[in-house]
């Protein structure tokens, strides 16, 4: 079958990886006039490692990725609140590592060695199916019929608003925003630490990185519209965090010459289905479970692997797609559930959530309680289809 997908990031590149093994005629379209760079660092294990291992690129993921040795929580002076060692629990779990967002979507889309069609700065700007086809109308005026099209664009994607309805309908805003930036040559440096300094209302991470980069990620409690352009978005971070402690005047200071900027809501995408007709969602398109989750990006992983081993398995599409969310929608709706309980992590909304996150954080340093509270979450509750070698003639 001709299959567009819609986005280049996490699980359009993956899906597009598993057709293309099918033999499937894959071309992936994206907004980007190039691969998107920057974003924020994320864990990556579970079900999602597993799809890594299949498609061979863990070893690149572990060159590119990160150990780190300690997340510590500080004051606003700098001083040690809570220490925890995530080695507790990865000793004894090897498929584990962090990763910049964007080096594992480059990995990904590096793996399918130009075997699919890549449309950069374009997307979709009509979708009209017909039961036979999808005629896709692009930006930039160009008409083609797809057999299948499938939305991976993400949180605030085209292919949901033209085949499912506005966002509105959608999307479940959880009270916070996040924004992440490249340091270069920063200062102050902490090898494999996660430096963490919360108050009321935010959280300010610190991430040493290699070649003297760091990474600086605020989560914030905010109420009001959500600014689009960079300078708004900017102009609200100083507003918010300005003369607050530890080094939120520095960080605040270089964030407008960093060329690596990300800015967006912490929201979910809960839908009554993930597909209709010949168009289907994958990824945060479908279910994002918001950056407070901590596992969107192996999950995206999931979904497309699921999708393409149900395609493979039958000439009828509907038939996959309806095992394919049959067989994730529980798995992610229980992440979604336990992300909005995190909220008090991220952004504490009171002096007695803030009490409560460092208490926790306090706990967390003694190993026992680190294995017995995180080692669970090193496992989904997922069985992952197997992928035919046998492929059905399309």
């Amino acid at each position: 079958m001709k299959v567009l997908i819609v986005g280049a990031g996490i699980a359009g590149p993956t899906l597009a990886f598993w057709l293309n093994r099918s033999g499937h005629e894959v071309t992936i379209v994206e907004h980007s006039p190039t691969l998107r760079s920057g974003g924020y660092l994320i864990d990556f294990w579970g079900a999602g490692f597993d799809v890594a291992q299949q498609m061979g690129i863990v070893p690149e993921l572990r060159k590119r990725g990160y150990i780190f040795a300690e997340a510590r929580a500080i004051d606003r002076n700098g001083r040690k609140i809570a220490s925890f060692n995530p080695e507790a629990v990865i000793e004894s779990n090897k498929r584990y590592l962090s990763i910049p967002r964007a080096d594992l979507a480059e990995v990904i889309y590096d793996a399918l060695g130009g075997a699919v069609e890549l449309l950069l700065g374009d997307t979709v700007r009509d979708l009209v199916d017909d039961g036979k086809h999808v005629r896709v109308t692009f930006e930039s005026g160009s008409i083609r019929d797809f057999d299948l099209v499938i939305g991976a664009d993400g949180l605030h994607s085209r292919v949901r608003k033209l085949a499912f309805g506005p966002d509105e309908q959608f999307e479940k805003y959880l009270g916070l925003v996040v924004a992440a930036f490249d340091a270069e040559q920063y200062p102050q440096r902490d090898e494999l630490v996660a430096m963490m300094y919360a108050e009321v209302g935010f959280q300010a991470i610190r991430l040493s990185f290699r070649d003297d980069a760091t990474l600086i990620l605020f989560t914030m409690r905010h109420d009001g519209d959500i600014p689009i352009e960079r300078t708004e978005q900017e102009k609200l971070l100083h507003e918010k965090l300005g003369g607050k402690g530890w080094e939120l005047p520095e960080m605040l200071a270089v964030m407008a010459n960093a060329k690596n900027f990300y800015f967006d809501s912490a929201s979910q995408i809960r839908m009554p289905a993930w597909s209709t007709g010949r168009i289907a969602l994958v990824g945060d398109a479908a279910a994002g479970p918001s950056f407070l989750a901590g596992q969107g990006s192996a999950l995206a992983m999931v979904e497309g692997y699921t999708l393409a081993a149900e395609l493979a398995r039958t000439d009828d599409h509907s038939e996959a797609f309806a095992r394919y969310e049959a067989r994730l929608a529980p798995l992610v709706r229980s992440k979604q559930d336990a992300a909005q309980r995190l909220g008090l992590a991220f952004a504490p909304k009171n002096r007695f959530q803030l009490f409560v996150r460092n208490s926790v954080l306090k706990t967390m340093g003694l190993p026992k309680v680190a294995k017995l509270a995180m080692g669970r979450s090193f496992h989904d509750r997922v069985e992952l289809p197997s992928f035919p070698e046998q492929t059905p003639a399309h």
